[in-house]
């Protein structure tokens, strides 16, 4: 799998992570104190969906494709408004041609009082950060190893908000990485709010994860997952998860409304299931 994230960018594995994102922003928002979002693996900000690598996968048009112009209950038509509010915003002319990563959606988010660390490794990736917030006092962009970033920048003075860990996947070992980074993070910060972005092609990697997660001694994990189809015989992105450490009271409830919504929309085979399970805690 080539995860440089043009090729990816704002299929269903996005939607379904940058919606959990804006739900957890939008808890943090409800207090007037200052929040820091830390994005480990930022990316570069902003996609073309008609860029040559975009265009080549096509992926974009079975994720936030399907949700343009899409009608959603009450309810979940609510709790989504915010993620699709900042795809609009890079959308004045209507349709997607644009797809926001996660530093520019939380960046779009914030308020005056918040701010953002956003980490990128790659150097080409990296420069185009700086380049889309440059001026803005409120991000601060860093050429570093994402994982080295969970110790030095922990905790922010802030002493509120979200770190938001989601590797490329790109080398071997990255389960036990997210594990050892999560716990690692944990013990300086423990009042924080974690988020981790997994994918469900290794089946036997994923069980493994799951296991580690509940030995970790964290006490509050909650486990989203989220598959389009069922086990392919060729390895491949059968679906998607995100862990979330401390999660906000109101997030499950606010996912039993949005997840079916959005999995009516975005699996493409049966049988395939979403779930929400504790994996330490409630």
């Amino acid at each position: 799998m080539n995860y440089r994230h043009a090729y990816h960018a704002g299929n269903f594995a996005d939607v379904v992570k940058h919606v959990v994102l804006t739900r957890l922003l939008d808890y943090l928002k409800q207090k007037d104190k200052a929040f820091r979002v830390v994005d480990t693996h930022a990316g570069i900000g902003r996609y073309d969906l008609s860029s040559v690598e975009a265009q080549k996968t096509g992926e974009w048009q079975g994720g936030i494709g399907r949700l343009v112009g899409a009608s959603f209950e009450a309810k979940a038509g609510a709790l989504l408004a915010p993620y699709l509010e900042a795809v609009r915003s890079l959308n004045a002319e209507g349709g997607v041609k644009k797809y926001p990563g996660s530093p520019l959606l939380a960046r779009h988010l914030l308020r005056k009082q918040d701010r953002l660390s956003a980490i990128e490794l790659h150097p080409k990736d990296a420069a185009k950060l700086k380049a889309e917030f440059a001026g803005d006092f409120q991000v601060r962009v860093m050429e570093l190893d994402g994982w080295l970033a969970l110790g030095a920048h922990l905790p922010p003075k802030e002493k509120r908000g979200l770190v938001l860990i989601d590797p490329p996947f790109e080398e071997e070992g990255e389960f036990g990485r997210l594990v050892a980074g999560l716990t690692r993070a944990y013990k300086r910060w423990p009042g924080g709010l974690y988020a981790l972005w997994y994918p469900i092609k290794d089946r036997k990697a994923v069980i493994a994860f799951r296991k580690a997660l509940k030995q970790s001694g964290i006490p509050k994990i909650l486990d989203i997952e989220f598959e389009i189809r069922p086990a392919s015989s060729e390895p491949s992105l059968d679906g998607s998860g995100m862990i979330v450490v401390n999660p906000p009271f109101t997030l499950e409830g606010e996912l039993r409304t949005v997840l079916p919504a959005l999995h009516r929309l975005l699996a493409v085979e049966k049988p395939a299931h979403w779930s929400l399970e504790w994996l330490a805690g409630e």
